[in-house]
């Protein structure tokens, strides 16, 4: 099986990466794919890097958004073939 696709940067107690969860889980329900989290407290490099501007989504590694998962675009970006 593949790696996902999908990443999601969080920390415990944010509301908006609660909601980041529930968005992703609605996408990957259309299109199959699935999805990872990373803890930035568990992770120093990834704190510096994105702790202003939880909750992030990667896509294949790059980010794709923070604060508020664009659904449409992101499936959208998901189900385009790659050039």
């Amino acid at each position: 099986m593949r790696e996902p696709r999908l990443t999601l940067i969080t920390r415990p107690g944010c509301h908006l990466c609660d909601e980041a969860k529930l968005a992703l889980d609605r996408v990957v329900a259309v299109t199959g794919d699935r999805w990872t989290e990373k803890d930035v407290t568990d992770d120093i490099e990834l704190e510096r890097e994105y702790g202003d501007r939880l909750p992030v989504v990667l896509l294949d590694g790059k980010e794709h958004g923070y604060w508020r998962v664009e659904e449409e675009r992101l499936l959208r970006d998901l189900t385009t073939p790659q050039l």
